[in-house]
């Protein structure tokens, strides 16, 4: 396994599931297309239920928990199955029971001094969010340069269209997105449509700056 959750793949899929038992044909579409790190969010009941099924029943799939946001969450997520974790913003307490999980995580920030206060505790690795809303690829673009250090998975606004131009940014491990996962397609079951917008996505590591 790569060591960095960021370069797994280029897009990972922002899942919101309101029926659990589509979570393992949308999981196995998803890794077929390319896109082995699925992060299914804590916004509906059947969420658990659903990173228990992926983590059960699809194997090759890295299946994480979003919209983490209390270190109840945390323990309920890691026992559930989820292999990473992502929160939308962070505090101390947070961020302590990420660290206490025993598997990686993705804190949320969306200014400068959030940034500098996760380097001072020597987190590297996070999520901006939300991406468009708090300045997008120009906000990211000044942040290359005070705070190298500082890696990213924007996520919030992306688009198929708009996700190269994140992704050539040197300060850009991957965005998180739900244009592979429309709400049509998974209310039709259509994860043969899933699996081809996983692939074209996948494809954007192509376009990556090297």
């Amino acid at each position: 396994m790569t060591s960095s959750l960021l370069d797994l793949a280029p897009v990972i899929p922002v899942v919101v599931l309101d029926d659990a038992s589509d979570a393992v044909p949308l999981a196995r579409a998803l890794v077929a297309g390319g896109l082995p790190a699925i992060e299914i969010t804590l916004r509906t009941p059947t969420a658990l239920d659903a990173i228990r099924a992926v983590a059960a029943e699809v194997p090759e799939a890295m299946v994480g928990a979003g919209t983490v946001i209390t270190p109840e969450a945390v323990t309920d997520s890691v026992r559930a199955g989820a292999r990473f974790l992502v929160s939308p913003g962070w505090t101390d307490t947070l961020l302590g029971a990420m660290r206490d999980s025993g598997v990686p995580f993705l804190p949320g920030v969306s200014t400068t001094s959030e940034v500098v206060a996760l380097l001072e505790r020597g987190v590297t690795e996070m999520k901006f969010f939300p991406a468009e809303a708090a300045g997008g690829i120009g906000y990211l673009k000044s942040l290359a340069g005070p705070l190298p250090a500082a890696r990213f998975c924007p996520t919030g606004g992306i688009v198929a269209a708009s996700a190269p131009s994140y992704l050539s940014l040197p300060n850009v491990g991957c965005v998180g997105g739900t244009w592979m996962v429309p709400a049509d397609a998974l209310a039709a079951k259509d994860w043969d449509r899933v699996e081809s917008l996983a692939r074209e996505a996948a494809t954007l590591r192509e376009t990556r700056r090297p």
